[in-house]
C-alpha cells in the first residue's frame, strides 16, 4: 500500500492504484489489461519491490506510459478496435496522438484547455482560443450516453485543424459545454475519417466512461476491489481472474 491519489475514491488514501483498458462496444463493454502503478517510493527500494515479488526489471513507469504500453499490444495483438479514446491524464500528449496516427489508429483524446494544435492558417493555438467566436449554430446539444444520473447532455461544438492531412483524413478539436454550467467546458482531439460526423464524435467521446462503468459492475459482480493481496504477481492474479469473470458476465455470447 502507498498513500497516493485514488481517482475513484477522489482522495489521497492508502491505496493500490491500476491502470485499466477497456473494450466497449454498442452491445457491451469489459476490461481487457491491466497494470499495477508503482511509485517511485517503491521502485527506488529495489529490497522492498523483491520482498514482493516485483523483479528488478521492473522499473517506474507513469500512467500515460503504461496506457500506452497496453494499447501499443492490443494493436500488436490485433484486437479488432475501430477507435482510441482516454481522458486528459492520457490524451495529453502530441508524441502519443502523433503515433497513433502514424499507425492509422482512428483517436480522440481529451486534452486540456492549455495544449495547442496547427489551425489551417498554420498558426498554433490553444485549444480553448478556438471556440469563443463561434456562432451559436455551431453549437449543438445532444446526449453522449447514459449515466448514473440520467442522459448525459452536453452543448458540442468541433472546429477542423491541421492544414496539411490526408484527403480520406481529418483532425479536429471538439468541445463540450455544460448546460447549467456553460463556462466548464472539456476539449478533445480527434484524428478520424474525413466523413465522420458530430454525433459519431459524440459518440465515442461518451464510450470513455466504459471504464467507469466496467469497474462498477467488476466490483459489484467479480469482487474486482475486494481483495488484500501482499505481493505483486498476485495484485495481477487477481486482476485477471475478476476481468475474465465481468468479460463473461457483461459480453453478450455470438449467435
Amino acid at each position: 500500500m502507498q498513500r497516493q491519489y485514488s481517482g475513484t475514491a477522489g482522495r489521497t488514501e492508502d491505496s493500490q492504484i491500476g491502470v485499466f483498458l477497456a473494450y466497449a462496444t454498442g452491445r457491451g463493454g469489459t476490461l481487457i489489461d491491466r497494470r499495477l502503478y508503482l511509485p517511485t517510493s517503491w521502485t527506488d527500494d529495489r529490497d522492498r519491490c523483491r520482498r514482493v515479488g516485483i523483479d528488478d526489471s521492473v522499473a517506474f513507469e507513469t500512467k500515460a506510459a503504461m496506457a500506452k504500453a497496453m494499447v501499443r499490444r492490443a494493436i500488436a495483438d490485433k484486437v479488432p478496435f475501430r477507435w482510441v479514446t482516454a481522458d486528459a491524464v492520457y490524451g495529453y500528449g502530441k508524441g502519443w496522438r502523433f503515433e497513433l496516427e502514424q499507425a492509422d489508429v482512428f483517436h480522440l483524446m481529451a486534452t486540456t484547455r492549455h495544449d495547442t494544435v496547427v489551425t489551417r492558417w498554420s498558426i498554433d493555438h490553444p485549444v480553448h482560443d478556438l471556440f469563443p467566436g463561434l456562432p451559436r449554430q455551431k453549437w449543438k446539444r445532444r446526449s453522449c450516453g447514459e449515466g448514473a444520473h440520467g442522459r448525459r447532455i452536453f452543448d458540442w461544438a468541433r472546429v477542423e485543424v491541421r492544414p496539411w492531412r490526408r484527403e480520406d483524413r481529418r483532425h479536429w478539436v471538439l468541445a463540450r459545454r455544460g448546460v447549467s454550467r456553460p463556462e466548464e467546458i472539456s476539449y478533445y482531439i480527434a484524428c478520424c475519417p474525413a466523413d465522420t460526423t458530430l454525433d459519431e464524435l459524440i459518440r465515442i467521446a461518451g464510450s470513455r466512461w466504459a471504464v467507469e462503468e466496467c469497474f462498477q459492475t467488476a466490483k459489484r459482480e467479480c469482487g474486482l476491489d475486494d481483495y488484500q493481496v501482499r505481493r505483486y504477481p498476485g495484485w495481477h492474479r487477481h486482476m485477471t481472474l475478476a476481468m475474465a469473470a465481468h468479460a463473461c458476465l457483461t459480453v453478450p455470447r455470438a449467435r
